[in-house]
């Protein structure tokens, strides 16, 4: 015959309940259920009041999703541009050249990147030919073997 585990009996539980220091979407309309369930019923819920809830609800919603919003556009800042470059290795990339000394514009030169480097949090391309250029300088990338272009 088995044997309950004496772990489980109520007399050996936590009596306590820890309480969530925030009130969730969830647990408001659990409340609002509740409270909806238990009203007497010759006197129901205002329904102004009932509306109130609601837009407290809805609101509450929206700023739990602009929060998720805003810590996914942390989250997407804090990515190394290096990592976020570093698929462009093997590339060709097209980009306006100038003359480092006059400023002069030399035309769109073409070179395959070697390496991806950083320089005060911008990425920078290390291009075969031995120059440095801002990824975001790149006016266009391709598969050296094709022509198919990716628009940067």
């Amino acid at each position: 015959m088995n044997t309950i585990d004496p772990s489980l009996y109520l007399s050996n539980q936590k009596a306590m309940r820890e309480p969530k220091p925030t009130l969730d979407k969830d647990g408001f309309l659990q409340i609002l259920m509740t409270q909806m369930q238990n009203q007497d019923p010759t006197q129901p819920m205002d329904s102004q009041a009932m509306i109130e809830q609601m837009t407290s609800l809805t609101s509450l919603e929206q700023m739990m999703n602009i929060s998720s919003s805003i810590d996914n556009l942390v989250q997407s800042q804090l990515i190394s541009p290096v990592i976020q470059y570093s698929h462009m290795i093997g590339k060709e990339v097209t980009y306006q050249a100038y003359d480092p000394i006059t400023g002069e514009s030399l035309g769109e030169k073409a070179s395959a990147v070697v390496a991806v480097s950083q320089n005060e949090g911008w990425a920078m391309l290390e291009l075969e030919n031995g120059e440095k250029i801002y990824a975001d300088a790149a006016l266009k990338v391709s598969t050296p073997d094709s022509e198919e272009d990716v628009t940067e």
